[in-house]
């Protein structure tokens, strides 16, 4: 199968709200609640920001929402299809979002999870993001990362 990346468009926003509600219904059982990205507006980050799709075939596989600041480059949300995990996607949109920022001239990439999402803050550890603060939210804590980029 083909795997392509490509930027979203308004048409895609049911995709990017499904895909991302199932690749973070594994923690709802963890914090009790739905996360954020299950909650968020993803129509509206499209339009308003930018989303990019890993897609195989043509069935999104995964995505990253990112949102270009003053100063660097934020992503708000890495998903990957339930059925698409384990394939190194989620890795591959990170390191996407990694070269946009890069070729925008960014020289930091910033992202957020939940605190008890221990395997994510293992994997971003992994791909070199560090630690920069948390925040109290909700009934949780975010775990604020940062990565210096060339």
């Amino acid at each position: 199968m083909t795997e392509t990346i490509r930027i979203a468009t308004s048409a895609d926003a049911d995709a990017v709200t499904t895909v991302t509600r199932a690749a973070y219904a594994k923690w709802v059982p963890l914090i009790g609640r739905e996360p954020l990205p299950m909650k968020a507006d993803h129509a509206a980050h499209i339009r308003d920001h930018r989303a990019d799709l890993l897609l195989v075939g043509d069935e999104v596989a995964a995505l990253v929402e990112i949102i270009q600041r003053h100063d660097d480059l934020l992503i708000e949300n890495v998903a990957v299809a339930p059925l698409f995990q384990k394939r190194g996607y989620g890795r591959r949109m990170v390191a996407h979002a990694e070269r946009l920022a890069a070729e925008a001239g960014f020289k930091a990439v910033r992202l957020y999870t939940n605190a008890k999402f221990e395997e994510n803050i293992r994997l971003y550890n992994s791909l070199g993001y560090e630690m920069e603060r948390e925040e109290a939210i909700n009934d949780g804590i975010l775990v604020h990362m940062v990565k210096i980029i060339n």
